[in-house]
């Protein structure tokens, strides 16, 4: 059994990693302080009340999920001394997710980028490099930078562009610095484009059903043809907690994705079969980044990781659940407040119901 603490883990991937790692028979603490794509994001944020309220929903779930499991949960500042926490606790391993979850917001406030997923990096290294503890560090596929070749794996060199991608590639630089001059044992995970239940992060597998469900167009930038590494979350939850439980000592970096990329045209397509919806043709972003796939063989060689959650299983049930979810919320709301039933639309586009692909 290990003993596993996940920095600024209430997050989307964080509360599933936790549960995952519960049901694999180890001990479990989230520090997180709720703010970012959380708790006090969602109270703050510029969204209309009828999403408010269906995020709310879906982080109250997280909790309950986690307490279910017997997570140890604790309102903690990553950025802070957390050594009173770590200590009690006796973490064999330190996951470190704490950060902007958002090329875009990174790009508006690039000083907090750097605080939440530096800052907090260094103290998490430095406790690490005291006790003892391995580090797994969750990077992203940004990292590469523009795909030039159809597929990249782990040697394929890093060309981070903005400020998100180059904070995460100086992250994987602090630990490999550290492994190398302090002998600790790190692990480097970069995941791509993911999605799944519970998510409030806005990527673009989360904004195409809402505007479904909203019956406004989602829009397809150069006729949809971008692709992305799209991954379900529970198949990266897997791959962590195999390299948690199974990678060799030193620092090890690896591709956790479903391994296919697919187009943002097939991703739309798989929205229509739950919920009939309209396409509307964009002009082609040129600051997008190229995309492609992340080769996982590295991963299946080493961890036997074997992601089997594509678009046509994995993204789909997702789009049936956030109906559900959508729906329930509506027939919640029309008891109390019959002209409450769904989100305005106007008032949806004027909060910034973006339609760009977000990176991972």
């Amino acid at each position: 059994m290990k003993r596993v603490v996940l920095a600024g883990g209430a997050g989307f991937i964080g509360h599933n990693l936790a549960v995952g790692l519960r049901r694999a028979g180890h001990k479990v603490m989230v520090l997180d302080n709720l703010m970012w794509n959380n708790i006090t994001d969602n109270v703050l944020g510029g969204i209309d009340m009828f999403r408010r309220e269906l995020y709310h929903r879906f982080l109250m779930q997280r909790f309950d999920r986690m307490r279910a499991e017997g997570v140890e949960l604790h309102n903690a500042d990553a950025r802070l001394d957390m050594s009173s926490f770590l200590d009690d606790f006796h973490a064999t391993d330190i996951v470190h997710m704490a950060a902007i979850s958002s090329a875009v917001e990174a790009r508006k406030n690039p000083g907090l980028c750097f605080d939440l997923q530096l800052v907090t990096l260094k103290n998490v290294l430095e406790y690490a490099k005291n006790k003892g503890t391995r580090v797994t560090f969750m990077s992203s596929s940004t990292v590469y930078g523009d795909f030039e070749t159809e597929i990249v794996d782990e040697t394929t060199r890093p060309r981070p562009k903005g400020i998100y991608a180059n904070a995460k590639y100086m992250g994987e630089r602090l630990c490999r610095t550290y492994s190398d001059q302090y002998g600790i044992d790190s692990i480097i995970i970069r995941p791509s484009a993911l999605y799944g239940e519970r998510c409030v992060s806005g990527r673009v597998s989360q904004k195409f059903i809402e505007n479904a469900l909203q019956g406004l167009p989602l829009s397809l930038e150069g006729g949809g043809q971008g692709k992305l590494d799209f991954t379900h979350i529970s198949d990266l939850v897997d791959g962590i907690i195999k390299a948690l439980e199974r990678a060799p000592k030193g620092t090890n970096t690896y591709n956790l994705t479903y391994g296919k990329a697919r187009t943002i045209k097939e991703l739309a397509e798989v929205v229509n079969q739950v919920v009939p919806c309209r396409l509307e043709i964009t002009p082609k972003n040129d600051l997008a980044p190229e995309r492609g796939t992340l080769s996982g063989q590295r991963a299946r060689m080493e961890l036997g990781f074997n992601p089997y959650r594509g678009l046509e299983s994995g993204y789909l049930t997702y789009c049936k659940w956030y109906k559900e979810q959508w729906l329930a919320l509506q027939k919640d709301r029309s008891r109390t407040n019959p002209e409450s039933w769904r989100p305005d639309a106007n008032e949806a586009i004027q909060a910034g119901l973006s339609l760009h692909p977000e990176p991972n």
